[in-house]
């Protein structure tokens, strides 16, 4: 077995940023963490300038919409993005949609992302993720408001390491809602007030109200009278949970939330996405002051010009790098229950190794030249 030693000038250890740490690693698992002033003198060391970190967990992506990189135009809103998708999706032949998955998910690994919560729609790009290198959790995403059929949704959960969820609150009737969010134990992933659109349709108003009078279709799930008061009422307290975008959630939002899970409720940013479909921002301070578990998510190259932990997290702002990271690594795994193998650098697991370089290390601050590229 080969046996390595890493050494930085900083490594995020225990949730803290310490200096001149050496891991030692047999094949990917960590086997000693030593700090220590004399590194230089030390043989067989191999240093990287910047911050070692565990690999990152990527809290929301679709991998199999890669193949829509730049097939889609920005600022189109959260309704114009929607349609969007629907025209140009079958522009694309199986081969270019199978080659661009492939593709993203090598350029995820090599930029050091570990495990991906992943939302999927069919098993087109099911081989690949099945032969990764990355740990994926496919979240098989049940959406329509004519679509009763919970039973072909999961036939299709039913391998390893998927589930089944929720698209959000405003695409799934209340039963089947009701339903998928009652079965089983796997967290729940939900695209969660991503528009003012999602609040106005309960109060009757607003673009997605009127899209869906034009079409004829009637919501059975308005009288919860808010989007927070629905997922309350119809997700079991004690189940994981992954609200994904939130950026129109309220302080009441998120204190009728904490109040209700007891067992992990993430709130997963994407400011990417959010930027390119409707140039909205996420309320970073906002849930920093409530304390909140966040995780950081890419969404899809439909809506992003590339998988990038590190662009995501350089978009939230002057946030202190330490807690930054442990945003992309400890809370994401959390959010997957992965927590026990990875998301830190912890002696007798294999999270990976990843260097964050080109960061201000003298002010602790991301920069438009810092990037992420795996070691281990």
């Amino acid at each position: 077995m080969r046996r390595r030693k890493i050494a930085s000038h900083y490594a995020l250890i225990n949730g803290r940023l310490e200096r001149n740490i050496i891991i030692e690693v047999e094949e990917r698992t960590i086997t000693a963490i030593e700090q220590t002033e004399n590194i230089d003198n030390r043989a067989g060391v191999e240093f990287y300038p910047g911050i070692l970190i565990a690999g990152m967990v990527n809290a929301h992506c679709h991998l199999e919409l890669a193949y829509l990189r730049g097939a889609i135009a920005e600022g189109s809103g959260f309704a114009g993005f929607a349609s969007a998708i629907g025209r140009v999706r079958n522009n694309f032949t199986t081969e270019e949609r199978l080659r661009a998955a492939s593709v993203a998910d090598a350029q995820m690994w090599e930029e050091g992302i570990e495990a991906v919560a992943d939302i999927a729609n069919d098993h087109l790009v099911m081989p690949i993720k099945e032969h990764s290198a990355i740990r994926y959790h496919t979240f098989i995403e049940f959406f329509g408001l004519n679509n009763h059929d919970i039973e072909s949704a999961r036939k299709m959960a039913s391998g390893d390491n998927c589930s089944l969820t929720p698209h959000s609150i405003y695409s799934v009737q209340d039963e089947p809602f009701r339903t998928i969010c009652a079965e089983g134990n796997a967290p729940i992933s939900l695209h969660f007030l991503e528009s003012d659109d999602e609040k106005a349709l309960y109060s009757g108003h607003g673009s997605l109200h009127d899209w869906y009078e034009r079409q004829g279709w009637k919501c059975d799930f308005l009288h919860y009278g808010t989007p927070t008061e629905r997922v309350a009422r119809n997700i079991p307290n004690d189940r994981r949970m992954l609200l994904i975008h939130n950026v129109k959630a309220t302080t009441e939002d998120v204190a009728m939330l904490n109040e209700h899970f007891t067992n992990g409720l993430f709130w997963v940013l994407c400011p990417e996405s959010n930027r390119f479909i409707s140039r909205t921002e996420p309320p970073v301070d906002m849930l920093r002051k409530k304390r909140v578990k966040i995780a950081i998510g890419t969404d899809s190259l439909a809506s992003a010009r590339h998988l990038s932990m590190v662009m995501n997290m350089s978009l939230l702002g002057d946030i202190p790098l330490e807690e930054l990271l442990i945003w992309a690594t400890r809370n994401g795994a959390e959010a997957l229950g992965l927590e026990a193998t990875l998301g830190d650098l912890r002696i007798g697991t294999a999270p990976g190794i990843v260097l964050i370089e080109g960061a201000d290390l003298q002010n602790m601050r991301l920069t438009s030249e810092t990037r992420s590229r795996r070691i281990i």
